[in-house]
């Protein structure tokens, strides 16, 4: 067996936070809600063009999903075009931000977090010389 390539991740939460982590991944980072099976439980796939990359699914009522403790998980990136228009969209919903960047792969960044405090990346091909 070979890993081929990155598939999806997925982000588990109850009805309420879950509805706002949709908002949040289609407003601000650009994914679309698209096509999910009936899977018999809430949720919603997300695409970045034809490829779903992130699935929310609903917790059950009787789930304690912990949103605040210390985790491995840093965060996801996503390979995006326009950086000035997201710092321009990340400010009007004030949304605060990080900047890096990799000069030596000519990759510039921003990072800040979901409404479930999970890390995000935004990732720009520029040139930074």
């Amino acid at each position: 067996m070979t890993t081929i390539g990155f598939n999806h991740f997925n982000l588990r939460a109850p009805r309420d936070l879950m509805d706002e982590l949709k908002a949040f991944y289609c407003g601000i980072v650009g994914l679309d809600q698209g096509q999910r099976p009936d899977l018999g439980t809430p949720g919603y796939w997300l695409y970045a063009g034809n490829q779903c990359v992130l699935h929310l699914s609903q917790a059950r009522a009787d789930e304690t999903r912990l949103t605040h403790t210390a985790t491995t998980f840093d965060h996801v990136a996503f390979t995006c075009t326009n950086r000035a228009e997201m710092e321009a969209r990340l400010k009007r919903h004030n949304i605060s931000y990080t900047a890096g960047q990799v000069p030596s792969m000519g990759i510039a960044q921003l990072f800040f977090k979901d409404p479930a405090g999970n890390g995000v990346e935004l990732s720009f091909a520029e040139n930074l010389s």
